[in-house]
């Protein structure tokens, strides 16, 4: 055979490896769609237990959510430098093992809803400064540690609802600077601690909802200069203060504020209308605030109480003024009697001894 016939049957074989080699950026994984030219990697519902190896380079969307995942690995995601959202929801996902996404620096949008993460390893945000989505609601974490998010300085919305978070150290969100939207509904947070929002003068909505908060410290609102919406339905509020609330230096700001056990008295219903007479603030759901005590107004809307609240408070206090009143009266005019009694004795004894 001619040594030109043999080098061609030899190199025959090869031309499919040469090419999956020259053009596997543009070859779609097995078990997969691709659109776009595959820019557009749908992986999803795929029984899939490991992130496919032979994902296009030029990928700019990968869906993987749906699937078996249960831990990504480092170098999952190597040479995907395109890639700007990856939604990795609906897995088992436990684990991110360290550096698992640092390949991908202009990463815009994350996905790792419905999981099993309990906490989230050092450098999960290394090299992801370009994110300006992250979801991590429904997982099982419980706790955010100062640097957890802390190279996520693109960050814009950030969903930590429905975890298991009672509480954070208050330099969680110390980067996160350009933040708008913070989502912490549905999980077991006790305090809203001053310096913990210290950086976020960007914020426009805070949602912390079916929470067990009982304590708003008076500073942790202030630095919140662009807020237009404070969900605390559902929390362990018993009385706020005004001052807390005065504190917001924003145009306008709605508050939700239903579903909380409230101790209706005069005070509270003073804190309400001063808050419902500052021009910037709005609570929405005002008619919707049911007393939990005393038992006397448990169930009925504050609103419908406001008014007697204060004047029973207020007759209350002057019955107890008269009383006291009348009993100090009653006891200078006791002891003015017993005064001029005395002297009456007295002057009777002196007129006797003069005799």
């Amino acid at each position: 055979m001619p040594a030109g016939g043999c080098t061609m049957l030899c190199v025959t074989p090869l031309l499919p490896l040469l090419l999956n080699t020259v053009l596997g950026f543009k070859l779609c994984p097995s078990h997969c769609l691709c659109y776009e030219s595959s820019d557009l990697v749908d992986c999803r519902n795929r029984g899939l237990v490991r992130v496919p190896p032979s994902v296009p380079h030029g990928t700019w969307l990968l869906d993987l959510s749906g699937n078996k995942l249960t831990e990504v690995r480092t170098g999952s995601f190597m040479g995907l430098w395109s890639l700007k959202i990856l939604l990795m929801s609906k897995n088992s996902i436990q684990s991110l093992q360290p550096q698992s996404l640092s390949s991908l620096q202009f990463l815009e949008r994350l996905d790792l809803s419905f999981n099993q993460l309990r906490l989230l390893p050092l450098g999960f945000s290394h090299s992801l400064s370009s994110l300006q989505e992250l979801r991590l609601d429904h997982n099982l974490l419980q706790y955010l540690d100062s640097t957890s998010l802390v190279d996520f300085e693109n960050l814009r919305r950030l969903d930590l609802s429905y975890n298991r978070i009672r509480a954070m150290d208050v330099r969680a969100f110390g980067s996160l600077s350009r933040l708008s939207l913070l989502n912490l509904e549905g999980n077991g947070l006790y305090v809203l601690q001053d310096g913990l929002l210290c950086r976020q003068q960007s914020l426009e909505v805070l949602l912390l909802s079916h929470n067990n908060i009982s304590v708003i410290e008076t500073e942790a609102l202030a630095p919140l200069r662009s807020l237009t919406l404070l969900s605390l339905q559902g929390n362990q509020l018993k009385h706020i203060r005004f001052k807390t609330f005065l504190k917001l230096q924003t145009t306008t700001t709605h508050l939700q504020m239903s579903s909380n056990p409230w101790i209706c008295d005069c005070e509270l219903q003073r804190v309400f209308s001063k808050i419902q007479h500052v021009r910037h603030l709005r609570v929405l759901d005002y008619k919707d605030i049911v007393c939990h005590a005393p038992a006397q107004q448990a169930g009925s809307s504050l609103a419908s109480l406001d008014s007697q609240l204060c004047i029973a408070e207020t007759a209350s206090v002057l019955v107890i003024t008269i009383t006291v009143m009348l009993a100090v009266i009653g006891a200078l005019v006791k002891a003015e009697y017993n005064r001029k009694n005395k002297q009456t004795v007295s002057d009777t004894e002196s007129e006797r001894q003069e005799k």
